[in-house]
This record gives C-alpha cells, structure tokens and sequence, in this order.
C-alpha cells in the first residue's frame, strides 16, 4: 500500500500536470488526478473526471477519495477576456465554490488527510491594479482590501481547519512556465504559436511587446518539487510562502534566448498583438511542420491574451518591477533555483521533441 496518496485538482492545468507528473514518479506515492480531460502521458494515476463545479457530483466521488492524504489543489476558473474577469465577481464566486465542492467531501471522506497546498499568485499583491511593493513580502504587501478570489478561498480553508489534525501551506508563484495544452496562462503554446507563424516570413523574430519591466518566473516542474516538500516540512505547515525562480528578467533581454530556442534570431523590435493571430495562420503553419498539436483555440487556450498582458503590448514606457522576496521559503528549507533563461529553452525543447511546436 502506498505511503501517501496524493489528489492533484487541475490535473490538466499547468500547475497541476507538473505536480502530477511529480508526484506519480515518486516511490511509495499514489496520484489521483481531478480535471475534466485526461491527463496525457502520465499512465500510473487513476483519474476522476469531475467538473468542481458540480456540487452533487463531487459528492458522490466521496468514496473515491478515502485513501487520499494529500491535496493539491491546483484548479482554477477563467473567464473569456482573460485580465479583465480577474475582478469579475462570477470569477471570484466560481473559484470559492470550486475548492468548498471538493474540500467538504473529501474532509469528510479522508480519515487520513495530513495537508492542503492552495495556489495563489502575485495578484495577491495586487500586481493587475498597482505597482507592487518591491520585493512583496509574505503577510505585509497584500492587497486584501481588492476583491480576489484568493481571499474567499483561504478564508474557508483557515476555517475548515480549525479542529483538525491536517495543515495546509499556501504558495504563491510568480509567471509560472511550462507544459498544458488549452491552459489560460501558459506561455510557451503562445509564444511557440507566434514563432511559427513568423517564421514564413523568414529567420528573424523581432520582439512583439512592449516597454520593459523586471519580473521574474518559476519552472514548473520546480514549483511542483516545492509542492512536494511542502506537503512534507514542518517549516510549510500553515505557511504562505513565494516562490520564483531566484533571478529576475526583462522580456527584451530574454528575447534572443528565446529566439535562439525555436531556431531563429532577433532583429529591430516590431510590436504585434498576438491575440490578432487567427486560427487559419496556425492551421498552415501545423501543415507546413507536420504537427501533431490541435487547432489554436485548443492550443492556447486564453495564453494569447496572458502572452500581450506579460509582455505589455502597446506600453511605451518601462513598467514597475513585479518583484517578490522568497526569503521566507529559503529559510524554511527550500532552495532550488533556475536560471530562466535554460528554462524557456528547456520547455520549448519539449514541445519540439512532442512535435507540437517547429523543430529548430
């Protein structure tokens, strides 16, 4: 019998697949995933298809969520017109409900529960409304005062808490970059999608967004190590901690790494708005390089929309650095980094070697 049994909400999320992939090569560990679609290419967990905003329906899956002893909860709700429904009140109400469908159910059912790992963001710190105190620090620069989903869901989770024998750690990633399909906030399909197109054109990929701003990123597959260890440390247990990679990055400076990685180069800045790319200029570039990957809208998702958001489409003028500390979580006891740059290149090299996106 398995040590743990980990339940992975969002499955097919970009959060979600990286922590399931991690959690299901671990030894001793059973996964469960939870998403509508089945997870690709990860054949040792079992799989509930749920819609979490069904209540009846993850109710019923009670019995099948007895063994779990870990929940990570990694789903989430967007809206079309992706930036502005971050204050939406149909966002904020859909994304509550989500995690108490859930939770209740399986508090009630797992005997065994020892943690939950909730996913935030930077939004906690109000980075889609105003420049960010720098660097946000962990219980002094939120904006709690924004109406965010955030709030909703870790009110309910402090409460249901209360009384119990399980703990819970928050995380708040920053732009999170790595592998999902039809994702709301994955870079590498939109930026991929853009490259593809451009590259009829010939080798050069000029840099589509706009004025600069110092951020930073985490590797996917790193975050979902932190994941692992924050189900495990005593250090996480009813913490919030950030989490990046340990560098930070402008979008021009990042650029030529990038170009290099999906076999191009950079020349003089041309903005573009890569939501204006349409179905048709895929489809000839999926012809043209033999792909295996779907038709746009089931690609990207809404990261077109997020890809002009990051990189400041039409801005003229630098924006404020988008910085957060994680010194907490290093002096907790989790260290890694990555260099972003051998990030993007590392997860362009998978799309290619799926054949999803253009070899280089």
């Amino acid at each position: 019998m398995a040590r743990k049994t980990v339940l992975v909400a969002g499955a097919t999320g970009l959060v979600g697949y990286a922590a399931l992939k991690h959690f299901a090569a671990e030894p001793d560990t059973a996964a469960i995933a939870v998403s509508r679609r089945s997870p690709a290419d990860v054949p040792s967990v079992r799989h509930l298809k749920l819609d979490l905003t069904d209540t009846a329906a993850c109710r019923d899956a009670a019995d099948a969520m007895r063994d779990v002893t870990h929940l990570v909860y990694a789903a989430l709700f967007e809206l079309p017109g992706l930036v502005e429904g971050w204050r939406n009140d149909q966002q904020i109400e859909t994304n509550d409900r989500m995690l108490r469908n859930l939770l209740e159910p399986l508090a009630r059912a797992a005997r065994g529960l020892q943690h939950v790992t909730l996913l935030q963001g930077t939004k906690a710190y109000g980075v889609h409304v105003r420049p960010l105190a720098v660097p946000a620090r962990e219980g002094r620069s939120e904006l709690r005062e924004q109406a965010n989903f955030y709030w909703n869901q870790e009110a309910y989770l402090r409460a249901a808490r209360l009384g119990q024998d399980w703990g819970f750690t928050i995380l708040r990633p920053v732009l999170v970059i790595g592998e999902a399909i039809g994702g709301a906030m994955n870079l590498i399909p939109a930026l991929g999608v853009h490259a593809a197109v451009m590259r009829e054109r010939g080798p050069i990929l000029p840099y589509p967004g706009g004025a600069e701003r110092v951020s930073q990123a985490v590797d996917a597959d790193l975050l979902a190590r932190a994941i692992g260890w924050a189900g495990e440390a005593e250090a996480a247990r009813d913490e919030t901690f950030n989490v990046a990679n340990g560098d930070v990055f402008t979008w021009p400076n990042v650029w030529p790494a990038i170009a290099d990685a999906v076999g191009m180069r950079t020349g003089p800045d041309e903005p573009f708005l890569l939501q204006s790319l349409g179905r048709a200029d895929w489809d000839r570039a999926r012809d043209r390089y033999g792909l295996v990957s779907p038709g746009l809208a089931e690609f990207v998702g809404l990261s077109l929309e997020y890809a002009d958001y990051q990189m400041r489409y039409g801005h003229t003028e630098p924006g404020p650095p988008a910085i957060v500390s994680t010194v907490k979580i290093t002096q907790a006891g989790f260290q890694e980094v990555m260099d972003t740059e051998m990030m993007f290149r590392k997860w362009f090299r998978l799309f290619q070697k799926k054949r999803l996106l253009p070899a280089r």
